[in-house]
């Protein structure tokens, strides 16, 4: 296919997982695709295997540094004017609100977050001087259920829907769309210890009407579409792709909690 020929695709946190599949997808309908991530190794790595498939570079650098993204921004629209970009890069944490310590929340929050906007504040200006395009943050079933001992990461997945809907309202003008998709529990490095616990594993299979964990092509093909010609009428919207979780309820994360804080998730309150 040659859907996405003559397109260029940014994507954050590319070297493995939903980036990488995203990468694969975008590739394989024709598109030119930057990857940025902090790893250089893995992006050497993933460039490896995708090259096979279509022009693919990588630039290393964090995406909670302004400047890096800003950097790696114009060194990709020098090789062709973007017109795709996918905020992915994202990373986690577990505890309670009142034991989480302010650098561990500023920790996530400057990579979820303004990892994303930065990469839209951005890539959005080189997307709109090309004429206008898409872009696509990667949330999570966590910023639409809460998640106990996960609020870190909730709100910062929370604040991308939200950023994902005021910047389609504002950039629509300039022919720049904007969503999101928000994964379920996906089998990645990243989710690996709620699979490997079985019971935190089996209530999130339990809050699924489809009885299934995700894959990163089930997210991957959503990206593809909310940025490809098909959507071409479609802005501001939160996708959840999670197996019909957010049907349900947060996952019940106690066993987590009893590890880390025994019978004291609270401290000595």
């Amino acid at each position: 296919m040659s859907a996405l020929k003559s397109q260029h695709a940014f994507l954050t946190g590319g070297g493995s997982g939903i980036g990488l599949g995203c990468a694969r997808a975008f590739l394989r309908d024709g598109a030119k695709v930057t990857l940025m991530g902090r790893d250089e190794a893995k992006l050497k790595r993933a460039i490896g295997e995708l090259s096979v498939l279509g022009e693919v570079r990588y630039f290393a650098g964090d995406v909670g540094d302004e400047k890096a993204v800003a950097a790696a921004v114009t060194q990709a629209n020098d090789w062709a004017p973007l017109t795709i970009a996918v905020a992915n890069a994202g990373t986690g944490t577990l505890g309670t609100v009142v034991q989480t310590a302010s650098d561990e929340w500023r920790r996530v929050m400057q990579t979820n977050l303004d990892g994303t906007f930065y990469t839209f504040k951005h890539a959005g200006k080189a997307i709109a001087a090309a004429g206008g395009g898409a872009m696509c943050a990667i949330s999570s079933i966590a910023g639409l259920r809460t998640h106990r001992f996960m609020g870190t990461y909730c709100v910062s997945k929370a604040g991308i829907d939200m950023l994902v809907r005021n910047t389609a309202d504002e950039m629509g003008v300039v022919k720049v769309r904007v969503n999101s998709v928000c994964p379920g529990l996906v089998d990645t490095e990243i989710a690996q210890g709620l699979f490997t616990t079985h019971d935190v594993h089996k209530d999130y299979l339990d809050c699924m009407p489809l009885g299934r964990t995700g894959v990163t092509d089930d997210i991957a093909h959503a990206v593809r579409f909310l940025c490809g010609p098909e959507s071409a009428w479609i802005t501001g919207v939160n996708l959840a792709v999670d197996g019909g979780h957010h049907l349900r309820r947060g996952p019940n994360l106690d066993s987590f909690a009893a590890a880390m804080y025994g019978d004291k998730p609270f401290g000595d309150i």
